[in-house]
């Protein structure tokens, strides 16, 4: 009797428990492991297409978009309703094989049309395609369901990929309009049977890196309701910026020689029925004609895949990632979104680390993030520092706070050049009033690694603060002010500010020796968009922007700027022998300092 009693009070209190409503919950502003959630074997996973309102792969039927869900079993045993972390990319199916032949080549004369490239193509990875499991097995135990869909021409959605074109906006925007109840979703790409969202409760944050963090903006960008949250990891955020520099054919870091149409090739992994249309439509159409390979100009092909343009409609909250050192995606990228951001009141945050491609903020920040705007948990985000910057010996996970980003209390220091020796000439706050000028000759078999580390070299100019006695901190967005002329009608030109000594030391950071970098053609000198060929022996003078940065340069160094022609990482590598000459007295480099000129001489004093 006594056992019978006891299992009846185990089986009513087991019964009440079944009956208890499993919901989110929140310490100290931050979405917790729930074990109810935390049951991999028992969630629901489930396909379906998502209809858009365009057709790109030219059949006649709106194009659909395939979605994969991942959702925790008390949205259907209890009614349960979350918010969604969304996922979209164009990789999910794979991607082409690096084919001989498949990138630009890049030797030959500045302007100069040369033949095409080898055109390979993604055999797609089995019947449907991989979906990453970091964000189910992050974000579901702790209350949402996760959302996964693949980019239009890629994996099982249908359309084209147009690498920036205007339906990778539209087509995440669409599945935000589902998951809010405001298109349709079928169980099959050509089938009539709907399905609903009814275990969403309409509120949707993105996240990706790289392309996948490029997705999230450009559907923030169309401003659908329903989209509350950001949190871009190292996105593209301008083709152009992308795979041009100022006017200058320029490849992104590690990749020369790739271009748009290159990624168009990669990513196309869609159904192989659609291709021939796709490539004739927008591969060898719209970027054929739009990319412009000959002048690297500015133009209306470019302006349409720059997200800059688009933000007005953009509401949602922006958490932002990046990386100083990311030569691939360079940190320009996330810098001029989150300004105009900032500009325009969105909420916004901005994460940097010391190292390269991708490098997601630390979980605490991305939680509380996502717990404010998804969930509504008061957590005072809002209020919390708008920069994290992790210091150059920190880990990625242990970020210091500042008011903004650039440091509100750094102020620009005109750097003077004057020549010195063969070795190096002089950065100086003193402004010359002596007519110079310094000629070196382009070669672009010598790496700019090598020229750093030369003692002495006529293919670079080399230009060096004296030794700091301090810390200097730079913050912000250098630029120089170049006057120059070429012996050619066309040059490459390329900027490095370095920390010196260069640390020859194989395990030596990143940070040891690079500051920062820029590129530049001087053909457009007078318009980014409109290049002219350059007068032999004439003098322009152009200002540009180096690429962001936040670095404390240690005492013992010295800063030095390096000048020279063709970057054999980057640029286009015409025959050797092109001279360029810098006007000294007309050439400064603006550097920003915390503490500004008076930091500055305090450090060399």
């Amino acid at each position: 009797m006594k056992k019978l009693i006891q299992l009846t009070i185990f089986l009513t209190i087991f019964f009440v428990k079944s009956q208890e409503k499993i919901v989110p919950f929140f310490k100290n502003g931050e979405a917790q492991i729930v074990d109810a959630f935390n049951t991999p074997k028992m969630w629901i996973r489930h396909d379906l297409w998502v209809v858009t309102d365009f057709d790109t792969d030219g059949d006649g039927k709106m194009d659909r978009m395939h979605v994969s869900v991942t959702r925790p079993i008390q949205t259907d045993t209890q009614g349960l309703k979350l918010p969604i972390i969304y996922v979209t990319s164009p990789y999910f199916a794979g991607v082409a094989s690096e084919t001989e032949g498949a990138f630009w080549n890049v030797k030959h004369e500045i302007g100069e049309e040369v033949d095409g490239i080898v055109h390979p193509n993604v055999i797609r990875k089995g019947k449907r395609p991989i979906i990453s499991n970091s964000h189910i097995r992050k974000w579901v135990p702790r209350g949402y369901i996760v959302v996964h869909s693949s980019s239009p021409g890629t994996g099982l959605s249908q359309g084209a990929p147009t690498v920036g074109g205007q339906n990778e906006s539209l087509a995440p925007k669409a599945v935000i309009d589902w998951l809010c109840g405001r298109t349709k979703g079928f169980t099959e790409p050509y089938g009539d049977k709907t399905v609903s969202a009814y275990w969403s409760t309409g509120k949707v944050g993105m996240t990706g890196t790289s392309y996948n963090g490029t997705l999230p903006l450009a559907a923030a960008t169309t401003g659908v309701e329903g989209l509350e949250a950001i949190i871009p990891i190292a996105p593209n955020t301008s083709y152009y910026h992308y795979y041009r520099s100022n006017g200058l054919v320029r490849s992104p870091g590690g990749y020369l020689g790739e271009d748009i149409d290159v990624l168009y090739d990669f990513i196309h992994s869609g159904d192989e029925s659609k291709r021939a249309f796709n490539n004739k439509t927008v591969r060898d159409t719209e970027m054929k004609y739009g990319m412009d390979r000959i002048t690297g100009d500015y133009n209306d092909f470019w302006a349409g895949r720059d997200y800059l343009n688009q933000m007005k409609p953009m509401k949602a909250a922006l958490l932002m990632a990046h990386g100083f050192n990311d030569w691939n995606v360079m940190p320009e990228h996330s810098y001029r979104i989150s300004k105009r951001a900032i500009e325009m009141g969105i909420p916004t945050q901005i994460y940097y680390h010391q190292n390269g491609h991708g490098g997601p903020p630390p979980m605490k920040m991305m939680n509380r993030w996502f717990s404010k705007y998804l969930h509504g948990i008061e957590n005072g985000v809002e209020n919390d520092p708008k920069a994290w910057i992790v210091r150059e010996y920190d880990k990625q996970q242990n970020p210091t706070p500042y008011k903004a980003y650039p440091n509100p209390e750094a102020n620009q220091v005109i750097l003077n050049l004057k020549s010195n020796d063969a070795k190096s000439g002089k950065l100086t706050l003193d402004k010359s009033n002596r007519q110079e000028q310094e000629t070196f000759s382009d070669n672009a078999s010598i790496s700019a690694t090598a020229l750093a580390q030369s003692n002495s070299s006529q293919h670079r100019l080399l230009y060096v603060s004296d030794i700091l006695k301090e810390d200097l901190h730079i913050s912000g967005v250098p630029n120089i002010s170049v006057k120059a002329a070429s012996s050619k009608a066309a040059v490459n030109f390329s900027v490095y500010l370095v920390a010196l000594p260069w640390d020859k030391n194989k395990s030596a950071k990143i940070t040891e020796n690079i500051i920062t970098r820029g590129w530049a053609d001087l053909q457009n000198h007078a318009s980014l968009t409109k290049s002219s060929p350059l007068i032999p022996g004439k003098f322009y003078s152009m200002k540009f922007d180096l690429q962001p940065d936040d670095q404390i340069i240690k005492k013992g160094q010295q800063i030095g700027l390096m000048l020279f022609s063709s970057d054999s990482e980057y640029t286009i590598s015409p025959k050797p022998g092109t001279e360029l000459t810098i006007d000294l007295m007309e050439t400064k480099l603006s550097i920003p300092i915390v503490g500004g000129k008076s930091a500055y001489k305090k450090s060399i004093d």
